[in-house]
């Protein structure tokens, strides 16, 4: 972990992580697929968590008023199940199987909303039952790679939350499930001390990136938001599946 391609890359995924913080969850998922191109996905996963974590607490300052607590209480607990879901089969469970599962559900919901355009009907109501569902994946897909962002936002966009409150929620849900992510991590030895004075030289252009993501999300009119959102899900979602294909 030297040279000035690796720093340069390291620098961008914090950035990225920093705006995941900042209200733009999709963004988050280019972290390690930046971090890969210089170091292995495993490393880049544990390297990042310490980073994600620190964010997190800007970004829960920033929203702290801005959150949806039904959705909340639904996806955190079952989140956690899927946390332990992905600890317990680490050794066993390709993560380029879960790559592709990510990848193949994101895009699919994406290309719907794309080609049938923004439903005009209703919000539909946090329903326990496919939050437990969708809630349990965000937590197994955000412990193999930090790729938690299509399932969560397959359940909340037709929920049709407002702006603020959208990003308020993913920022407080994924903050809570990337704290629970630090013991399993270090039981698996993805943080290293070499790896925490790495992330700790990058906590700080995250934290910039965090305030800069939620200016932009304060700026952004909401149509134009959700828009942005949702083609940001189908891109990652396509390199995820090309990363399982290829």
């Amino acid at each position: 972990m030297e040279g000035i391609g690796f720093w340069v890359l390291a620098i961008a995924a914090s950035c990225f992580v920093g705006l995941s913080k900042g209200g733009l969850p999709a963004i988050g998922m280019l972290g390690v697929p930046v971090m890969a191109l210089a170091i292995s996905p495993i490393t880049a996963a544990g390297l990042l968590l310490p980073v994600y974590v620190v964010s997190d607490m800007f970004g829960l300052w920033a929203y702290r008023r801005n959150v949806d607590r039904r959705v909340l209480a639904i996806l955190a607990p079952s989140a956690t199940l899927g946390i332990a879901l992905g600890w317990a089969t680490a050794a066993i469970v390709p993560e380029r199987a879960v790559t592709g599962l990510v990848g193949g559900i994101g895009a699919a919901f994406a290309l719907n909303l794309i080609l049938r355009g923004t439903p005009v009907g209703a919000a539909r109501p946090a329903r326990v039952a496919p939050g437990l569902f969708w809630g349990t994946l965000t937590g197994f897909t955000s412990f193999v790679s930090h790729g938690g962002a299509p399932p969560y936002q397959v359940y909340v966009l037709p929920l049709k939350l407002e702006k603020m409150v959208f990003a308020g929620t993913s920022t407080v849900l994924f903050a809570y499930v990337n704290a629970a992510k630090l013991i399993p991590y270090w039981a698996l030895g993805q943080l290293s001390l070499t790896n925490l004075k790495v992330a700790a030289f990058l906590m700080l252009p995250a934290s910039l990136a965090v305030l800069a993501g939620v200016r932009l999300v304060r700026v952004l009119p909401a149509d134009l938001f959700f828009r942005f959102v949702i083609w940001a899900l189908l891109l990652i979602s396509t390199k995820l599946l090309w990363d399982a294909v290829a």
